[in-house]
């Protein structure tokens, strides 16, 4: 089990929170992926996620983005694209 940061534990929260996942956000590994074996998360899900993390963060992820497949293939990758790229903190 690979540690987590304090704003992977945010994303986290915001992942099962925007969701409603009945999971606790500590049990999302930092390393899994996000969809399809991982949580089982759907394209529905990914714009759901997007839009909560443009609100929190301040910056925008596209549908179109050719790079949404490795933004969006694990807890760890997704916040290190949060931490690139946001405007404000949370």
């Amino acid at each position: 089990m690979s540690k987590v940061s304090t704003l992977e534990d945010e994303v986290a929260q915001l992942i099962v929170e925007t969701l409603n996942l009945e999971i606790d956000p500590s049990e999302i590994e930092p390393e899994a992926p996000l969809f399809r074996e991982g949580l089982g998360l759907d394209s529905i899900d990914a714009l759901e996620l997007a839009l909560a993390l443009s609100k929190r963060y301040g910056f925008q992820l596209r549908s179109d983005d050719k790079n949404n497949r490795q933004i969006f293939s694990s807890l760890r990758a997704l916040s290190n694209h949060v931490e690139a790229n946001r405007v404000k903190n949370s």
